[in-house]
This record gives structure tokens, C-alpha cells and sequence, in this order.
């Protein structure tokens, strides 16, 4: 494009006990909206231990010192928060952006733990996790807002806001048509806080226990939203769920170039039997599921043995339609990719259960449908209290 705007600048710190699901929200959202991310480790090592999983950075926040970015925003996590304000590469970088009257930005415990004490907030209202409302107050002038701006300054809740705080900073940056643009991308809800739904034909008992073991296969391409918030939810409520790569090695590039690694590859993973597999989605990962015969043998097999199994976005119609799956089911998919299904009549829902599947439709979607698994396996009680602990459902 002749005259084209550079793209905007952006770093994101993180560190080990990162919320993970924040910190890829973050990274995600604004690169599809055309923003040059840079992903940096405050630790020693590019590799870092966020919580529930690992994220690679793509350079150490040293790297950065001399650097000039539109903005800068942190996640959250309790431990995370803390190591990222003991940075001081990280809090010369922030204090700097606040009297540059440029965007900085922060969300869950970050706010009171990191930008409070760095004086960054004075005056200025701002929100963080429920928890750590007290410690904000003072330090800034403390709202309940899921997402608040005042000036340049940007903050928001927990993991369950991630996605709205997101796209406030997309709006931030390239204007409101933009931030639209990419909501509705990405399917994300429009009521915000409300309890979730989850549409269920043909109710079945997932047969509960304390720790279902989960299957969560990923590839280069997979969709790093949808992975991150599965595993990460689902461990949060102690499932014991393996994360394997179908690729030869366990480091996969996601599909908004998100570094991430799993425990094992398949072949390991295919000796086990689970309570559930289920797939992510992602345009570039999909085909690589449907290819795989090993994958698409173990699906076939938990169906035949009346286990349950799922799929979001692009998985139900790409890999799920074709190889006989979805036979005899309702499910819903990526909106693109809905006329790829046969049955279509429950498209429109954003979680879909029949029987012993689930399927889902996008990022926007992914939080909802981790959350119906819970509910599948621990009851709706269960669920429901997640969802207020991550700021999904107001607390």
C-alpha cells in the first residue's frame, strides 16, 4: 500500500507466573490488528514459565532499553506482576511512556502491583483484579469498570476481560472501525459479565471425576487464543490435561506467531486414553489434524467408546465434518466455515453440546466453551465460580 502508516509499536513484558491467558489475548488481538508486537522476558532466558504454561518470548526486555513504543501493556498474574515490577529496564521503559503522554496499559494485578507503585496511575482512575482493589485505591482513584481509560492510561480486571481490554487498545491505537472490525472477527460476545449459556441436545452424563484427564492436541498455526484458554482453564479447575504437538517438536508457532510448547508429542500422548480430547482451532492447524492419522484414529476411537470429544472454530468442519464425525450431530464452527458442516441448524449457537461432543466457533467464543467443559465434568457451581474468579462472569 502506497503511504501506508508504519505499523504500531507494542511491547508486552512477561515473566515467569505471567497470566498466560492475558498475556496472549494481548499479543494476539493487537497483532491481527496489524500492530509489530514484541513479546519480552524479563527473566534470564527467553523461555518463560507463565502460569499453566509455557510462552517464549522473542527477545529479553534488555534488548528493549533504547526502544520507542505507541504502547506498552502488562499482564496480570499475582507472582507475575510482582516480577515484572522488580524490572527496572520495564519501569524506566513505563515511567518514561506515561510522561511521553504515550499509551501504557495494564490489566489484573499489574495494576495496583506494578503501575501503582511506580506512581504511574496518580489521579488517574483506574481498575484491576477484585482482589487487589484495595492496594489499587491507593495508588489511583479505584473503579469496578472491566475495562477503564483515563488519559493514556489503560486498565483492566482479570483474564475473563482480557479480550475486551484488548480491544480498547486496538481502539487506542487505530480507532474504534478498527476495534469493531476485529470484535467481530473474532466472534467476541457483546454482553460482558453476564452469566454464559451453553445450548446442550441430547444431555449425557460426562462421567465426573476429581481430575478428568484431557487431550489437547496443537500444531503450527493452532489458534493460540483458543489453545491457551482451554488448557489454561481447564487446568485452573485441576484437570489433568496433556498438551501435545502434532508437529516433530515440541515448540509450535501459533497462528499470530505466539510461541508455545507442549509436554509431549503424539506419539507419547497416544499411548494414554482421556476423558476427552478436544481441538483447538486455526486456519493453518486444522488441515494438519485432519491429516494425521494417529489424531484422527484416537477421535474416532473415543467416539466408538462413547467418550467425549470437541472442537472449535475451524477443527469441527475441518477436521471433525470430513472424517464422519460429526454424523448424527448438531454442532457449530468457525461462521466462515459453517457451510463446510451438514447440519447446520445450530450454527448460530456460540456452544453447542450433543451428547458426548462439543464444538464451539472462534477466540471470542474459546473462554465459554472451556467453561461448558467444566460444567460438563464439575457441574455449572464449578463453572460459574471460575468465571467470577477470572472476571468473566461479574464476581
Amino acid at each position: 500500500m502506497a503511504g501506508a502508516s508504519p505499523a504500531k509499536k507494542v511491547l508486552v513484558p512477561i515473566a515467569n507466573a505471567t497470566e498466560r491467558i492475558e498475556a496472549v489475548i494481548i499479543i494476539d488481538v493487537l497483532r491481527r490488528a496489524g500492530a509489530d508486537v514484541t513479546v519480552a522476558s524479563v527473566e534470564k532466558q527467553l523461555r518463560v514459565e507463565a502460569c499453566n504454561g509455557v510462552i517464549i518470548a522473542d527477545v529479553l526486555i534488555s534488548d528493549c532499553r533504547k526502544s520507542v513504543f505507541d504502547l506498552i501493556t502488562l499482564p496480570g498474574g499475582v507472582l507475575g506482576a510482582a516480577n515484572l515490577k522488580n524490572n527496572e529496564v520495564l519501569e524506566s521503559l513505563v515511567k518514561k511512556q506515561a510522561a511521553d503522554g504515550k499509551p501504557y496499559a495494564a490489566i489484573c494485578a499489574s495494576p495496583a502491583m506494578a503501575f501503582g507503585p511506580w506512581g504511574v496511575l496518580k489521579g488517574l482512575k483506574a481498575t484491576g483484579h477484585p482482589l487487589y482493589m484495595e492496594q489499587l485505591a491507593s495508588s489511583a482513584i479505584a473503579v469496578e469498570s472491566r475495562v477503564q481509560v483515563d488519559g493514556k492510561a489503560v486498565t483492566s480486571r482479570g483474564p475473563g476481560t482480557a479480550m475486551e481490554f484488548a480491544v480498547a487498545l486496538v481502539e487506542q491505537l487505530y480507532g474504534k472501525e478498527k476495534a469493531d472490525e476485529i470484535s467481530e472477527l473474532v466472534v467476541m460476545r457483546s454482553n460482558h459479565g453476564d452469566e454464559y449459556i451453553i445450548t446442550e441436545l441430547n444431555p449425557v452424563e460426562w462421567t465426573p471425576n476429581d481430575s478428568p484427564k484431557i487431550l489437547v492436541p496443537i500444531a503450527n498455526g493452532t489458534e493460540e487464543m483458543e489453545a491457551v484458554m482451554i488448557i489454561d482453564i481447564l487446568r485452573r479447575a485441576k484437570a489433568n490435561v496433556v498438551v501435545a504437538s502434532v508437529e516433530d517438536q515440541l515448540e509450535i508457532v501459533a497462528s499470530c506467531e505466539v510461541k508455545l510448547e507442549a509436554d509431549v508429542l503424539l506419539d507419547e500422548a497416544a499411548k494414554l486414553s482421556y476423558d476427552l480430547i478436544v481441538l483447538p482451532g486455526g486456519l493453518g492447524s486444522a488441515p494438519t489434524f485432519a491429516k494425521s492419522e494417529k489424531l484422527v484414529n484416537m477421535l474416532k476411537k473415543q467416539r466408538d467408546s462413547q467418550r467425549p470429544y470437541g472442537a472449535i472454530c475451524a477443527s469441527p468442519a475441518v477436521v471433525l465434518e470430513p472424517h464422519g464425525l460429526l454424523k448424527g450431530k448438531k454442532a457449530t464452527a468457525f461462521p466462515a466455515m459453517c457451510d463446510k458442516l451438514s447440519d447446520k441448524s445450530e450454527i448460530e449457537n456460540r456452544v453447542v453440546v450433543d451428547g458426548n461432543l462439543i464444538t464451539s466457533r472462534a477466540p471470542g467464543t474459546s473462554m465459554e466453551f472451556a467453561l461448558g467443559i467444566v460444567e460438563k465434568f464439575l457441574g455449572r457451581k464449578e463453572a460459574i465460580e471460575s468465571a467470577k474468579i477470572m472476571v468473566f462472569v461479574h464476581p
